[in-house]
C-alpha cells in the first residue's frame, strides 16, 4: 500500500508525542490535537475530524458517549486504544499494524485493548 492510500488521521491530545512522531516520521499525514488544538472540547476534536476527513484515534472513551449516546456526526473512523499501560510509541506501532492488517474499517468505531479489535457501526446523522 502507498502513503497516498493512507488515511489522514487526528490524533486526540492524549496521544503521547513520540507516537505523533513516530507516524509522521513514517510518512502518515497526522494532525496531534495537542499541537495545535490544546484543550479542544471533546465535540469540536469529533467536528474538526469529520470536517477535516480525519480518522480520529483517542484513549478517552467519552467519545463513544458523543457518537453514540449524544447521536454526535462521527469523523469517518474512530480507533479508542483502551490499553492502560504501553510504551511511548507503541499506539503508533499499533496504528499502523492494524491498518496493514486491514482491520480498521471505514464507518465502524474500533476499540483496541492491546491485543484484540472490536468495531462496531458508527451512526452518521443526516441533515
Amino acid at each position: 500500500m502507498t502513503e497516498s492510500s493512507r488515511p489522514a488521521w487526528l490524533l486526540d491530545e492524549n496521544f503521547p508525542e513520540p507516537a505523533v512522531a513516530h507516524l509522521r516520521a513514517s510518512g502518515w499525514d497526522v494532525l496531534a490535537i495537542s499541537d495545535t488544538h490544546a484543550a479542544l472540547d471533546d465535540a469540536d476534536v469529533l467536528s474538526l475530524a469529520l470536517d477535516e476527513h480525519r480518522w480520529l484515534a483517542t484513549f478517552d472513551r467519552d467519545f463513544g458517549d458523543l457518537i453514540f449516546h449524544q447521536k454526535l456526526p462521527p469523523p469517518p473512523l474512530t480507533l479508542l486504544l483502551r490499553v492502560t499501560s504501553y510504551g511511548p510509541e507503541e499506539p503508533a506501532q499499533w496504528i499502523e499494524q492494524l491498518f496493514d492488517q486491514g482491520q480498521l474499517h471505514l464507518g465502524c468505531f474500533h476499540i483496541f485493548d492491546g491485543r484484540t479489535v472490536r468495531r462496531r457501526p458508527q451512526v452518521r446523522v443526516l441533515g
